[in-house]
């Protein structure tokens, strides 16, 4: 069953339109990425996605239409979005920002139960919960992000560029949680520039080129093809 159904979607900012008549959808339960080089549309789809970028079409989640909504109504609704660069409240602490994470829910006790999960999760935020998050290491900031992404308790998580500026050690442990997290049953949509990690961790990809869709398939056979990863992945 498709969570998330896009039909249509062209998205941009001002009078500049970056992705155009893009259609896709994304089945529950399914971790699925969103590849391109940079400048294919892929971060600008994310942000139509989630509310803050100017978008027109048709994007349904759970049956619910998402244009025009306000991006605190999307969150309500159980989509959390982790942004490129992070977006951690760089002053407050590491608990402070996950409570934050959460403050749409009315259910504390469960709040704080989540909260410990991302703890076990993530061991090292637990260590600096009071330490301010700007102070926080690249890799240390990238695992808040998901973990404060993770207490909204989402239905579906959209992550952008979750390897950006990671060394490949906390690359690895950050999707070692992620898959974890996929199979507890949230469902994942990724963008990612390091295509060989993602398309060895995702179910489906979809290929972006100057905003349009040129290919979709399983992220297997995306990845067993020669011609696609030179023409449209940079990979050899």
């Amino acid at each position: 069953m498709s969570l998330l159904e896009v039909e249509g979607l062209q998205a941009g900012y001002g009078p500049v339109t970056v992705v155009r008549d893009l259609s896709f959808n994304v089945e529950e339960g399914k971790v699925v990425a969103i590849l391109g080089a940079n400048g294919a549309g892929k971060t600008t789809t994310l942000r139509a996605l989630s509310g803050v970028a100017r978008a027109h079409g048709r994007v349904s989640f759970d049956g619910t239409q998402l244009i025009g909504r306000p991006p605190e109504w999307i969150v309500r609704r159980g989509l959390a979005h982790v942004p490129e660069g992070r977006g951690n409240f760089a002053s407050l602490t590491v608990e402070e920002n996950l409570r934050l994470g959460a403050y749409v829910r009315k259910d504390g006790a469960k709040a704080r139960e989540d909260m410990q999960r991302c703890f076990e999760y993530f061991p090292r935020l637990e260590e600096r919960r009071t330490q301010a998050a700007g102070s926080l290491s690249g890799g240390e900031q990238q695992m808040l992000a998901v973990a404060r992404g993770l207490m909204l308790r989402p239905r579906l998580m959209l992550l952008d560029e979750p390897s950006h500026g990671l060394s490949p050690l906390i690359t690895r442990e950050v999707f070692k949680i992620l898959r974890t997290v996929a199979e507890e049953g949230t469902t994942l949509l990724i963008v990612e520039q390091n295509a060989n990690l993602v398309l060895d961790f995702a179910d489906h990809a979809y290929v972006l080129e100057t905003g349009r869709l040129v290919l979709d398939g399983s992220a297997e056979e995306i990845g067993a093809d020669e011609g696609v990863r030179r023409s449209y992945l940079g990979m050899v």
